[in-house]
């Protein structure tokens, strides 16, 4: 390594080592004093060593050109030190402006024909508002409650899922399975930078949010105004999301006796219940909650599960869970891919062995395909979904049969005999089969 990349390399360690200070001591601060409001934040978002932190998250989390054209490649072509210098300078001296969002739909997952909206920021506010997620997720980090998962440092969706289970296990039969509607699109902006200002009193924070909030959506040649919601696809917004959200478990945790157990994992949540009758004030509960910051449940989408004997199941953060009998007798509550998760993975599949990629090397196409099937096998693998890493790879297998028919000229598929499993595996397809690691679907505390 030559002497200047050492020394930018020591530079990027010592200004990762510098912000992660500074949110260690906010965050301390946030704890140790629940009714703090911070006042002084602007000049840390401002701050070189937080931008290029910011900057560094902006860049390996890539993503589209927002209204001005300018992709992340860009940038850098032209200098990202001189990029970020401009920025800080015009934050320094309240010149910043942040550009409308541009609208793109993007297909749902497992759903043909349906799409959900995306606000895509420039780069340039994609920085600031990374920046501003640093300084500001320490602050109501400190406060969020445990029930909470979605998007918070250390938590994940496996967490989730094994808290839902540990509560059914301990006997509780019923889910209330609640769907926001359009949370994202419907947060009230008052609501919201009200919340805000309960721990932050900086108004040149609050004027950034509200900045952000009001930029508007760039679609069909026209800016339109945005009312309410804050948009899926900017960096801050998940954050956003989790301190309105964050009402909810306040507003559960000061119930004397709560219906059930909460486990919310941003704008998906399920309550597990001992009855029905919990289930139903549950249901109440959340709506009314929900009410005071512009959101509700879904009338169609939200619904209230009978778990007893594999009576009914239910979908959560891409799973299927429903309670299995074991050879003992007993009733566990166990997870696998939901048929959403399912439809999803057989159509990339198909998608990366269409026809037309036959003029391509096998090896290519299964090393296309082997990225898609281990990031999709690494998430589901911690379940109980051996069957259906069975099926996925015997679809695997015969397309990749078909595709290899098609290129050599052969009639038929042939995947029981010349494209047997074999010869699949002399290719290196990554195959599920065998990587389940079971998650705490038995677990009872």
């Amino acid at each position: 390594m030559s002497a200047v990349a050492t020394a930018r390399s020591t530079r990027r360690t010592e200004g990762v080592d510098k912000v992660r200070a500074l949110q260690r001591v906010l965050y301390r601060c946030a704890k140790q004093q629940p009714e703090r409001r911070f006042h002084a934040l602007y000049d840390k978002v401002a701050r070189s060593d937080v931008l290029s932190r910011a900057w560094v998250e902006v860049r390996t989390n890539r993503g589209a050109p927002g209204v001005d054209g300018i992709a992340i490649d860009d940038v850098e072509a032209a200098g990202v030190a001189s990029f970020l210098d401009d920025l800080a300078a015009a934050l320094r001296t309240r010149a910043y402006r942040p550009s409308p969002l541009r609208r793109v739909h993007i297909p749902k997952s497992g759903r043909p024909g349906v799409t959900r909206p995306l606000g895509i920021p420039t780069v340039r506010d994609r920085v600031v508002m990374t920046a501003a997620k640093l300084v500001l997720e320490p602050i109501f980090e400190a406060r969020f409650l445990g029930c909470s998962y979605g998007f918070r440092p250390g938590r994940t969706a496996h967490q989730a899922l094994d808290a839902v289970a540990v509560a059914a296990n301990r006997g509780a039969e019923w889910v209330l399975d609640a769907d926001i509607e359009a949370c994202f699109d419907h947060i009230d902006h008052d609501a919201l930078v009200t919340l805000v200002e309960r721990r932050v009193s900086d108004r040149d924070v609050i004027k950034l949010l509200r900045c952000w909030l009001r930029a508007g959506i760039f679609e069909g040649g026209a800016v339109s105004d945005v009312e309410a919601g804050t948009p899926q696809g900017s960096p801050v917004s998940p954050l956003l999301a989790n301190i309105v959200l964050h009402t909810l478990d306040e507003a559960w945790q000061a119930v004397g006796r709560p219906p059930g157990v909460l486990v919310r994992y941003a704008d998906d949540l399920v309550v597990v219940c001992p009855t029905r009758q919990r289930a139903v004030q549950a249901r109440d509960l959340v709506a009314a909650v929900l009410a005071t910051v512009g959101l509700r449940l879904h009338p169609d989408k939200t619904r209230i599960v009978h778990l007893r004997k594999g009576a009914e199941g239910f979908d959560f953060l891409g799973f299927h869970l429903r309670k299995c009998q074991s050879r003992r007798g007993k009733w566990w509550l166990l997870r696998w891919p939901s048929k959403r998760a399912m439809a999803a993975i057989r159509a990339k599949v198909r998608q990366r062995t269409a026809r037309r990629l036959a003029r391509l090397p096998l090896r290519q196409v299964v090393t296309m395909l082997n990225r898609v099937l281990r990031g999709w096998g690494n998430y589901f693998r911690y379940g109980n979904s051996s069957r259906q890493f069975a099926a996925v790879d015997s679809h695997v297998r015969l397309r990749l049969a078909r595709l290899a028919s098609v290129k050599h000229g052969r009639a038929g598929h042939n995947w029981t005999t010349t494209y047997n499993y074999a010869w699949s595996q002399r290719l290196g397809v990554a195959w599920l089969v065998g990587t389940v690691r079971s998650g705490a679907a038995h677990a009872t505390r």
